[in-house]
């Protein structure tokens, strides 16, 4: 009988269909369901063109959708799996691949810019050979906040770049004060490349998108233009959004910000990040990664979480918000068009997820805070929505 060795060949396939669908089957809370109509309502007062979502409660995404089109003045429409830039929620994959690498023993988190990029220096001599790769994705680096980013936002290619850091004075020693980067931060990809021999893609898409099964994750510019089903980013003109072409910029930092996802990929991560993919994610790598390590007081008067914040720090690719005596981790991004945020409570096995195709960070963070407000404070929310 050839029956049981084809059931055996079967099996996990079977297996990986019943949680593919079971994860959309489960019935959400009041909150969750009363969510889409809120964050609908958010996207159309603001005249957004579209954006998606994913709720995850516990190992499932219970509830997950799209609003709008993909493009203003088109009728594709915006799903779950419509892919969107994520930009700076890219640091949370590049974390979490370089501590894969720690447990190897392929790098260290005291391991120094120095070993792998000797010729890169700042001002100050003798700096970036202090400078760990902890500091790096600890955002911890002592130079100036945000350093040439102007220049990211031109399209300025990176090896004009790269040499302008040697006019850069510290304004601490490295791990000492928070000063968060887009570019240095994106260092660890040479410093991976050195140690492992392999390009950094290949190693994300190895190590997490493909054993994460995140079908539609992918990262860089050429994958992105290659997705039939993706977002076109749109900007304000004159009160409209309208839509502008995808800039390349933040795609020559892949570590701070190539990385392209749909909803219903983040909610994937979320749901290994909960702790249900131990083998690709482990849950002690994700503690060390979320341990709170630099304070950012300047968060607690970010729109909308103002009021709800009682304290915010910066792990290693992951911020850290306190709500009342409640943690929650997240990240949120934001490039030419696009914004997204995602975020998760351990205690509560919650995890939110939010992208939208216009740069309106206040219709992100009132989407956000509405959210994590009601989760964990109930009907005493702080948070007031932006106007």
């Amino acid at each position: 009988m050839l029956i049981a060795p084809i059931m055996r060949l079967l099996a996990p396939l079977l297996i990986a269909a019943f949680l593919t669908s079971a994860s959309y089957a489960k019935t959400p809370t009041h909150h969750d369901a009363s969510f889409d109509a809120q964050f609908r309502q958010v996207i159309d007062e603001a005249g957004i063109p579209g954006g998606a979502y994913a709720i995850v409660r516990g190992d499932r995404i219970v509830a997950a959708a799209g609003h709008g089109v993909r493009e203003a003045g088109r009728d594709e429409p915006v799903t779950g799996t419509t892919v969107f830039r994520v930009a700076s929620v890219s640091k949370t994959f590049a974390a979490q691949l370089t501590a894969l690498l720690v447990r190897d023993g392929t790098l260290h988190w005291d391991d120094t810019l120095g070993e792998a990029l000797p010729q890169f220096q700042f001002k100050r001599v003798g700096q970036a050979q202090r400078v760990q790769i902890q500091h790096l994705l600890g955002q911890s680096t002592g130079i100036v906040p945000n350093a040439f980013d102007n220049l990211l936002d031109a399209n300025v290619p990176l090896d004009i770049i790269l040499p302008r850091f040697h006019d850069l004075e510290p304004i601490c020693a490295p791990g000492q004060c928070y000063t968060y980067q887009n570019i240095l931060f994106s260092l660890i990809d040479p410093v991976i490349q050195h140690a492992t021999h392999r390009s950094y893609s290949d190693l994300i898409n190895e190590r997490l998108f493909k054993p994460l099964r995140m079908q539609n994750a992918s990262i860089g510019m050429a994958a992105f233009l290659a997705e039939r089903n993706r977002a076109q980013p749109h900007v304000k003109r004159n009160g409209r959004w309208l839509s502008t072409e995808v800039q390349p910029g933040y795609y020559q930092v892949l570590p701070a910000a190539g990385v392209n996802a749909s909803a219903t990929d983040l909610g994937t991560w979320l749901i290994a990040q909960l702790g249900h993919h131990p083998d690709v994610v482990p849950p002690q790598l994700v503690e060390e990664l979320t341990h709170a390590r630099m304070r950012t007081p300047r968060d607690l008067q970010r729109s909308n979480w103002r009021g709800l914040l009682t304290d915010a720090h910066y792990g290693l690719g992951w911020r850290i918000y306190r709500i009342g005596n409640e943690e929650i981790y997240l990240h949120s991004g934001w490039v030419k068009g696009y914004v997204a945020e995602i975020a998760y409570s351990r205690s509560r096995r919650t995890g939110l997820v939010v992208l939208l195709n216009a740069e309106s960070g206040a219709a992100l963070t009132q989407i956000a805070t509405a959210f994590w407000g009601r989760e964990i404070n109930g009907n005493r929310q702080a948070a007031t929505p932006s106007p």
